[in-house]
């Protein structure tokens, strides 16, 4: 049964942060970004070396822009697909990024493209309606209780339509509360590693003690730091919350296993760091040959980057999706594209969030060629701690709130037919979801998830 919650106080503002024009190339939109005064990190670069740029020519653009290299972003395993060296770089005293600064490096032969290193924020906004009944996003219409416009996650629970726990999803945000009692059991335990620290470095990975995933923001290991993780918690809890455990709430597909890549701290999280986290996670299922189906990204704000863009292809190439928070300026994305929800890539699903009535919540960003389909997202009850050590309930709203409810439909299709490549979840997800009159012209045909209709589709030959 649900215990007492907690509302949560997140003192958050929706920081979805939009480029002001869609990007005809990588570096127009660029430009866009940096000219309608998208934050990024004061003074830092990413830039896309040739393959074929030798070190000499490197070590010019960096003399050239005065600017010192701060580390590699692509691992060697990511450099085996030809393509050259990503780099962070920092700019030297009394240089700034601009325009010129942009197009003189980009004539460069040895740069392949080059950007600021983008700020991100989390997608969340505060609950406004405490009187909403607990888990309305997990009931659905024949459920008991039952809820017209929930996802439908208890109905397939009801008939046996059970999650695998050899299924992974990749958590993109804050840290998350691994010791929550409501996750403990589906918190990913790398076999490499081991359960415990001996600050070696036992699968070789260049990562140390990467028991249950990474900090990106600290370097460290460790996944959970307190308070300042509560938004991946309650990310965590709606993807994959245990049911049937006499205990909180339950997630869309209870039994996953969720791999923490923290790249948001109290300041946001930057494109390098995001960057890192998503390739982590893809060499984690190339290497480690698990079953990880999405990565979950509530969390958007910075320009387009052709490097994230990148990095989120080369996820797609090893078979996992990218599911993204349209964001919550109620925007256009049609008209104003906010990334990463607005990358057109095919293993891409931007989620907009819907109210308990079934219509598009106000804050929701939306877009009937940008949004794929909504999911609930306005008073969302899931795991949070309530202090740095102990375990809570609480609840937030935001599109951060839908993109979970569609990262753990797609694990709970990839659970019933584990054959299906990435491509054929997102088709499943959305041919199978309703489509409800309220959100024509708000999503693509006007589509809601509905995870009650998913089942097992296909044979594994």
């Amino acid at each position: 049964m649900i215990g007492r919650f907690q509302r949560a106080a997140l003192a958050v503002a929706a920081g979805w942060l939009c480029g002001s024009a869609q990007a005809g190339t990588s570096a127009e939109g660029v430009d866009a970004a940096l000219a309608a005064g998208e934050p990024y990190v004061r003074g830092e670069l990413i830039v896309q070396y040739r393959a074929s740029a030798p070190e000499s020519s490197k070590t010019a653009v960096l003399r050239k822009s005065r600017a010192r290299a701060l580390e590699r972003l692509r691992t060697k395993l990511e450099r085996r697909d030809g393509k050259g060296d990503l780099a962070r770089l920092h700019l030297g005293a009394g240089r700034r990024i601009d325009a010129k600064l942009l197009r003189q490096l980009r004539d460069d032969p040895a740069v392949e493209f080059v950007e600021p290193n983008w700020i991100y924020k989390r997608q969340v906004v505060n609950p406004n309606d405490p009187g909403l009944t607990l888990l309305w996003n997990m009931q659905g219409p024949t459920t008991s209780p039952a809820h017209p416009y929930g996802s439908g996650a208890l109905w397939s629970w009801n008939m046996r339509q059970r999650c695998s726990a050899a299924v992974h999803v990749g958590v993109v945000d804050t840290g998350v509360m691994i010791d929550h009692p409501d996750l403990r059991a589906n918190a990913w335990v790398n076999p490499g590693e081991g359960r415990t620290i001996n600050r070696r470095d036992n699968d070789r990975n260049g990562l140390v003690d990467d028991i249950n995933g990474w900090d990106f923001t600290t370097g460290q290991s460790r996944v959970y730091a307190g308070l300042a993780d509560l938004h991946g918690t309650h990310v965590a809890g709606i993807i994959a919350a245990a049911a049937n455990n006499r205990m909180g709430v339950m997630g869309v597909c209870p039994s996953a296993h969720l791999i923490t890549a923290k790249f948001l701290g109290p300041e946001g999280g930057t494109t390098a760091d995001a960057i890192r986290a998503i390739q982590y996670l893809t060499q984690l299922k190339r290497t480690k040959r698990i079953q990880l189906v999405a990565v979950n990204n509530s969390w958007g704000g910075g320009g387009y980057s052709r490097a994230l863009r990148d990095a989120i292809k080369a996820a797609g190439d090893a078979n996992i999706l990218f599911i993204a928070a349209a964001g919550n300026e109620a925007l256009n994305l049609d008209q104003t594209p906010s990334y990463p929800a607005s990358y057109d890539l095919p293993n891409v699903i931007s989620v907009a969030a819907i109210e308990p009535t079934g219509s598009l919540a106000a804050f929701s960003n939306y877009g009937v060629r940008s949004v794929d389909l909504a999911a609930p997202g306005v008073d969302i009850a899931s795991t949070v701690p309530v202090s740095a050590a102990r375990a809570g309930y609480g609840y937030l709203s935001g599109t951060s709130m839908a993109a979970p409810h569609v990262a753990g439909a797609a694990a709970l299709y990839a659970s019933l037919n584990p054959c299906a490549s990435a491509i054929q979840i997102r088709d499943a997800l959305l041919r199978l979801a309703v489509k409800d009159p309220q959100l024509v012209g708000k999503v693509q045909q006007g589509r809601r998830l509905d995870v009650s209709r998913i089942r097992k589709e296909l044979a594994c030959r």
